[in-house]
């Protein structure tokens, strides 16, 4: 008899104990429903009506926070905090606790979410002014992102095995060492992206080269690690942040800024064509428009310096005479002058370098009015096609390596 009524009483205490969990089951489930409910009905009544003002406002910067919905994620915190408030109707303090917790890990998460998109917003929203050009933010809210990330991660494990954040916060200076090999990048190319910025090196926008990385066009991006350079084909090439600092590169702003592109190109003059100028030469010349005034006052000043000096002119090798080449040069510099695409506010020279195998160097220096690429090279071309064409009337030949039509019978 004894026996029959500890069976009994043992199978109603089990029973009641999987009526109490099927309560609590119920229960749990009946505050997920109402969380939930909430949860849309905000959605669909309060999330909307702030969309529809944003939208209808002539503000950009609310239009960034809801184009990468941080509303959205933001109102994902509502069911969490209210899951985590009904909580308190659970008797069993066990059962609450474990709620609580899973509730403030929910809370946690989505706030990191939150946090994120608030983050690339502010970016998006300070890349609306020009100062973002030359003082990018962008690495250093990667930073705050990481720094936020590796708190709320913290915090999470805390929270699931019931300890001060603190305790764990101290622990994480025995992990320094890891931390800073598994982010050596990232700190690298913090530090560097610091001195990138305070030193004025490198905007978004700029045209810079770095043969070393294959880059050669225009920064698109900066961001902790990485530098992000779109090449004139298109293509796309990051460089290490750190990079930037430790090798050297090519940044064409300044030429911008200047205002003007150079020009620094030079024609082989062949030695053998060179020579005096004879009395039909300039009798010719004083014809060119570019070089009537020079051919006079020249010719003025040799016969002044012969007539001084007493030097006998019937010997071509006596006195001062004027060659084709120096002639040459002077027509090219009066021609450079008064070229509608060369600046000349700026330096031109017309120069002749050392003689070299294939003749004597005469290079162009000058810059041009117009910065842009394709402009520069019409401007460069048309003077370098006027100076091939033109050499020949000056009893000038331009060196070329010999070819077949060279050498024929």
């Amino acid at each position: 008899m004894k026996d029959l009524f500890n069976d009994f009483f043992e199978n109603r205490g089990a029973e009641r104990e999987t009526a109490e969990i099927l309560a609590s089951l119920a229960l749990v489930l009946a505050i997920l429903v109402i969380c939930i409910l909430v949860y849309i009905i905000v959605k669909k009544v309060l999330v909307s009506i702030i969309t529809k003002i944003i939208r209808r406002n002539k503000l950009k910067w609310d239009d960034i926070l809801l184009d990468h919905k941080v509303i959205h994620r933001a109102v994902l915190i509502v069911p969490g905090v209210l899951f985590y408030s009904l909580t308190a109707v659970y008797e069993n303090p066990d059962l609450t606790e474990i709620l609580e917790r899973l509730a403030s890990i929910y809370v946690l998460l989505i706030l990191a979410f939150v946090t994120s998109a608030l983050l690339d917003s502010i970016n998006d929203i300070y890349r609306l002014r020009p100062i973002s050009n030359a003082r990018p933010i962008k690495g250093l809210l990667q930073v705050v992102k990481i720094i936020v990330f590796i708190v709320i991660a913290i915090v999470i494990i805390a929270t699931l095995i019931d300890q001060s954040p603190l305790i764990l916060l101290s622990s994480i200076g025995a992990l320094a060492a890891v931390f800073s090999f598994v982010f050596k990048d990232s700190i690298l190319g913090f530090i560097a992206g610091i001195q990138l910025t305070s030193n004025d090196m490198l905007r978004i926008g700029d045209w810079i080269e770095m043969p070393k990385y294959g880059a050669d066009g225009d920064v698109v991006d900066i961001t902790l690690n990485t530098v992000k350079v779109q090449n004139f084909d298109k293509t796309y090439v990051t460089i290490p942040a750190y990079a930037l600092i430790s090798d050297s590169f090519k940044n064409w702003r300044g030429m911008f800024q200047f205002g003007g592109r150079r020009i620094k190109r030079s024609i082989s003059i062949d030695v053998n064509s060179i020579d005096f100028c004879t009395e039909e030469m300039i009798e010719k010349f004083k014809k060119i428009h570019y070089l009537e005034e020079y051919i006079n006052d020249k010719e003025r000043e040799l016969n002044e310096y012969n007539v001084e000096n007493n030097i006998d002119t019937e010997q071509k090798i006596n006195g001062r005479r004027m060659t084709n080449i120096g002639t040459f040069r002077a027509y090219l510099k009066s021609y450079l002058a008064n070229h509608p695409g060369i600046d000349k506010d700026k330096t031109m020279i017309v120069r002749q370098l050392a003689p070299e195998k294939n003749g004597i160097p005469m290079e162009i220096y000058a810059f041009t009015r117009d910065t842009a690429w394709d402009n520069y090279e019409g401007v460069q071309s048309d003077i370098f096609d006027h100076i091939y064409a033109v050499a020949g009337e000056f009893g000038l030949r331009i060196f070329q390596s010999p070819s077949g039509y060279d050498l024929r019978v």
